[in-house]
């Protein structure tokens, strides 16, 4: 590459302009308007490769849509209506409050779509009980709250698959399906993981629910497991599309929250609000700045020179998997997700395709590194998010970190090697992929 030609300066740009702390979305504006005023482009093409991206992607309203419904959940008493639910499941075996952490991360996967949400939410909960009376080092406490906000990702609804869809043109409804056994298979690791520490460390057990308690607790969180239910059975019977069905998710947050629980208040619901839309602000410039970026790649050829260079390398399609999963375990480490999935993915998809490989499976496999990225040294986000909130040293949560960090790249490998545990479930609704 001609390190004076218009793309590679544009590269450093945006490198340099990332490093100095501008928003990766500003960045890549800024380097692609410099692109095209170098390439002598028409600068006119920033405006509109950013209003028929953002309007002719009818799929990107979902995103502020779960992220409003991850907003109220959390203001609201759901979260703890559902804890307590999760404690009378698997609170009674030892090291049970560390096993309701991770089942309370499953059922808020089916609501919020969002790693941030669960560890930021239920996650800030989960901390402070753990670590009442000392049951839980701060350290082992933030660690398990990493980890398991990553399944929020996966098990559908999923904010980064909706992202993925949006840069693949697969089907979001069988993406969903698609995510359910990877993210349960992750869990039960992670549990796994919980049990055989427990028993080594001597965890505590946590008190018993009385037997007369379990029908009044789960009547009481019942509203709220419903949300899930409702959410992807709207979806897969084909009465609203998931955008629509995103819409539906918020409002049913929002009339459990008010009308069932009478638990949001008017300061909670404006602060949810405004959390939301701060939160769908910055996700926007992030799009909007891959949609020029992308012109601007699609311009250079990279794709198809990507492609070329790889068909030149004879790799099969396993090969291609694995190599992906590295560059972006690697990348995960240093770069947002959201990012990556705009930015990194879109070159690799064309390759992909061409190898046969299987878009849904593609995208399972994308969004699982990227989650991995959230938890994974030096630079994992969780792992700074669960330093403000638990006050523990970054080393420590790290260490403690490290045990289920290796089981979860366990199961990135399994469903790299074995399609068939990401496309079970969407073959058996129908899809012919």
């Amino acid at each position: 590459m001609n390190l004076t030609s218009p793309f590679s300066i544009a590269i450093v740009v945006i490198t340099a302009l990332a490093f100095l702390g501008l928003p990766i979305g500003l960045a890549m504006l800024s380097g692609s308007i410099l692109y095209l005023f170098l390439a002598g482009l028409d600068m006119g093409t920033v405006a509109e490769q950013f209003l028929n991206g953002m309007y002719s992607n009818y799929v990107i309203l979902a995103v502020p849509l779960f992220v409003l419904a991850a907003e109220i959940m959390n203001s609201g008493s759901m979260t703890e209506r559902l804890l307590r639910f999760c404690n009378v499941l698997v609170g009674r075996f030892r090291g049970g409050l560390a096993q309701v952490n991770i089942v309370q991360s499953i059922i808020f996967a089916g609501m919020s779509g969002s790693a941030i949400a669960d560890a930021a939410g239920s996650g800030r909960m989960m901390q402070n009980m753990m670590t009442r009376e000392g049951r839980y080092t701060p350290s082992y406490a933030a660690a398990l709250t990493a980890v398991t906000a990553v399944v929020g990702p996966i098990i559908p609804p999923s904010i980064p698959l909706v992202i993925y869809a949006l840069v693949s043109d697969a089907s979001i409804g069988y993406l969903f399906l698609a995510g359910v056994v990877p993210g349960l298979l992750m869990s039960f690791m992670q549990m796994g993981q919980v049990a055989w520490t427990a028993r080594r460390n001597n965890f505590p057990v946590e008190e018993a629910v009385p037997l007369r308690e379990i029908p009044r607790i789960t009547w009481r969180a019942f509203p709220a497991l419903m949300m899930p239910v409702i959410l992807l059975g709207c979806i897969y019977s084909g009465i609203t599309t998931p955008t629509e069905a995103a819409a539906l998710a918020a409002f049913y947050a929002l009339v459990i929250s008010v009308v069932f629980y009478r638990s949001l208040t008017a300061r909670e619901a404006y602060s949810a609000l405004l959390i939301s839309t701060k939160t769908s602000a910055s996700i926007g410039m992030l799009i909007a700045g891959s949609l020029v970026f992308n012109y601007v790649v699609t311009v250079e050829n990279i794709p198809n020179s990507l492609r070329v260079i790889l068909t030149a390398w004879e790799l099969t399609p396993i090969q291609f998997l694995i190599l992906v999963n590295v560059i972006l375990l690697l990348l995960g480490c240093v770069l947002e997700g959201t990012a990556i999935l705009l930015i990194i993915v879109p070159v690799f998809i064309p390759t992909a395709q061409g190898l046969g490989i299987d878009m849904v499976h593609f995208g399972v496999v994308v969004v699982v590194n990227i989650m991995l990225g959230l938890v994974t040294p030096p630079y994992g986000l969780l792992l700074f998010i669960m330093t403000n909130i638990s006050g523990a040293p970054i080393k420590d949560i790290i260490r403690d970190c490290l045990p289920f960090l290796f089981w979860m790249v366990v199961c990135l490998g399994l469903i790299t090697f074995i399609p068939e545990i990401v496309l079970w479930l969407p073959r058996m609704a129908g899809y012919a992929g």
